[in-house]
C-alpha cells in the first residue's frame, strides 16, 4: 500500500467519524423530529464513508465489492426509512392538531 492510498483511506473515514459524531450529537441535543432525522441521515452518511474507506485499495486495483454493495443497499434502505419517518412525523402532527 502506498502513502497516497493511506491518505485517501484516512481522509474518508476520517470524515466519516466525523460525519457519525457530528450527527450523534445532533440527535442528543435537537427534540424536534425532522431535526434528529436528519441527524439519523447525517450519521448514516458517515457510516458510508468508513465503508467505501474500507472498500478502498488504490487506483489501480478495483474496490472490495461487498462494501460497496452494502453502501448501495443502505442508500436505498435510508431514502426509504427517511420516507417513511417523515410519514410518520406528519401523522404524528396531524393527529397532534386538533383544528
Amino acid at each position: 500500500m502506498t502513502n497516497q492510498v493511506l491518505f485517501a483511506q484516512l481522509l474518508y473515514g476520517g470524515s466519516g467519524i466525523l460525519l457519525i459524531l457530528l450527527g450523534l450529537w445532533s440527535f442528543l441535543v435537537h427534540a424536534p423530529l425532522l431535526r434528529k432525522l436528519i441527524a439519523i441521515n447525517v450519521m448514516g452518511a458517515g457510516v458510508f464513508h468508513i465503508l467505501v474507506a474500507i472498500a478502498y485499495r488504490g487506483i489501480e486495483t478495483p474496490p472490495d465489492p461487498v462494501p460497496h454493495a452494502l453502501v448501495l443497499t443502505g442508500i436505498v434502505v435510508a431514502v426509504s426509512a427517511t420516507a417513511l419517518a417523515l410519514a410518520f412525523g406528519k401523522r404524528l402532527d396531524q393527529d397532534a392538531d386538533p383544528g
